[in-house]
Parts: C-alpha cells; structure tokens; sequence
C-alpha cells in the first residue's frame, strides 16, 4: 500500500524518476541549480530551513539546513520519514522542492505540507522540469514527469501559496552540461524556477456592536 502523498508502485517494474536523476542527464540539472540553492540558503539567516530532492549524495549548502531526498517511497536525511513530515506548522522559513514532485511525490501532496510548514511570509522556492523543452526527449519514459509553468501556479494557489508572475528558465538546452544562466521565462531551458510566497492571513478586527437606545415612551421587550 503506498504511503500517503507517494504515487502507488506499479506492479511491473517501471523506470523511477530518482533513477534518471541520479544518471548523467538528470544531475545536469541538478547541478546547474546549485547557484538557486545557495540564493535560498541565504534568503532568511538566522531561520531553518527544508530541501527536499530526488536523489541523495548533494552537497550541503549553508546553515541549518534539514536535507531529505527521496527513496523507496520515503524521505532520507537527518531522519526517515513519509508525509505529513514530523515538522511543526509554520517552523521552517525556506523550503526548496528540488524536483521531487517531478514523479517521487504526488504534487499537490507537497505543496500542501510545504504550505503548513512555512512561516508565514515565507518563501518556497520550486524547482521542476520544463515540459516543453527540447531536453524533455532525455527524461520520457524514463520515470520524470512535468507540468506547465500556469498547471503549476494553480497548484500553488489551491495550497495557499502566492507565485510570482514569472518563471525562470535554469540548466541545458540540449546536450547535458551544466548551464546555472537564468533566464526571464522557462524558455527551452530543461527545468524552471518559479518561487511562491505563503500568504499572510489578516487579523480581522472584531466590530463593537452598536449601544442599544430606546426612544421616550417605548417599553423595552
């Protein structure tokens, strides 16, 4: 039985997006997104935060960093675990989703634990594969799947999260080397950033109800 927010295994051995990452044109990528982390690293000194990836083996980047990377249906790292992840609401002020709703964790699962566990104001930074780019013939049938730029901003608002209007292009074109340019717009480029914010809900001040006045002469009910 799968665990809650992986996608059920299927009962034929079929290829793993974890796999395909962990090959030559999969760390490409990850590896052009290296400048990216460190930018999130770097957003809220002072404030843990979360990453979470397809594959183990990355390099640490900066301070108070909770990193997990996904295997055999659960997170790794400083603990093992599935969803919902044994953090506190609102505890982490950074979290950076490095391709594992790419086909490892079913997206709209991780979007809504990423939503409970940011501070509110607090920033996710996603990192996903580019459908239309020329890289995409490397990935299919080989375990990644990827969505849209606009699929993925309704995912966001429907966890409570706020997108920014613009995406931006990161890693290959084409031949798998490393390529850390970002571009305005995903472009053809193999994979996007697009960065969200949790929204801050309102304090609603509470209305004082209106003095009663009764008028000369009229009993009161």
């Amino acid at each position: 039985m799968p665990l809650p927010g992986f996608p059920r295994q299927p009962e034929q051995a079929e290829p793993l997006a974890g796999d395909w990452f962990a090959g030559a044109a999969g760390r490409a990528i990850l590896d052009s997104e290296d400048d990216v982390v460190r930018r999130a690293a770097a957003e809220r000194p002072g404030q843990p935060w979360l990453r979470l990836m397809p594959i183990g083996g990355l390099a640490a980047v900066g301070e108070r960093e909770l990193p997990l990377f996904v295997d055999g249906g659960y997170f790794h790292g400083p603990m093992r675990c599935a969803l919902p992840l044994p953090l506190a609401s609102e505890s982490v002020g950074t979290v950076v989703l490095q391709h594992v709703a790419d086909g490892s964790v079913v997206p709209e699962a991780i979007l809504e634990e990423t939503a409970r566990v940011l501070v509110p104001g607090g920033r996710l930074w996603l990192l996903t594969l580019n459908p239309l780019a020329p890289y995409r013939a490397r990935w299919l049938r080989q375990g990644p799947s990827a969505s849209e730029p606009v699929r993925w901003r309704r995912r966001l608002r429907n966890a409570g999260l706020e997108p920014e209007a613009v995406s931006q292009g990161v890693g290959p074109r084409w031949k798998p080397i490393p390529n850390a340019t970002l571009q305005q717009g995903a472009g053809l480029r193999a994979a996007f950033l697009l960065r969200a914010e949790k929204r801050v809900v309102p304090l609603i001040p509470i209305r004082s109800r209106p003095a009663i006045s009764f008028q000369p002469g009229v009993p009161a009910a």
